[in-house]
């Protein structure tokens, strides 16, 4: 699937582990927007799961103008706090997935070719590695307040 689109929305991070799962559950939740009320056609929405480091974020397209990354993030907030990152707020190597792969780098390299912003959401359990489904109420309550940060990103 080529990504060709103007603006990339990827939800990153694991369905399995609890609320690692904010990013994809973010996606679903915009998808579910788009078939209500439309998106402008420059944006592409991408459930990356746990490949967006490998998969999406160091093979760039010439066409991309901004990547907005949803994902949790640990900065000391309240559980469910949702906050917009600066790629330069990420401290290069802290900001890592689930699995401990470093994010920040590949983004920080990416941001040289487009704008670079992270919607992260202050996780309040990842069960990793244990397997538990579903987010908590906190984070789920968070899904809102991302939607309308997104949009406003992308001029809706």
């Amino acid at each position: 699937m080529p990504y060709e689109a103007e603006i990339m929305v990827v939800g990153c991070g694991n369905v399995l582990f609890k609320d690692d799962g904010f990013g994809p559950a973010v996606i679903k939740a915009l998808e579910e927007y788009k078939e209500k009320h439309g998106l402008p056609e420059n944006t592409m929405l991408i459930d990356a799961g746990t490949g967006g480091p490998h998969f999406i974020f160091t093979l760039p397209n010439e066409a991309w103008k901004k990547m907005i990354v949803v994902d949790i993030a640990q900065f000391g907030a309240e559980p469910g706090t949702v906050k917009k990152f600066t790629v330069d707020e990420l401290p290069e190597g802290a900001y890592e997935n689930a699995h401990s792969w470093p994010v920040s780098q590949p983004l920080h390299d990416l941001s040289k070719q487009c704008e670079v912003m992270v919607i992260g959401c202050q996780p309040e359990y990842v069960s990793a590695p244990d397997v538990e489904l579903g987010l908590t109420e906190s984070v789920e309550n968070g899904i809102p307040k991302a939607i309308k940060m997104i949009l406003r990103e992308i001029g809706v």
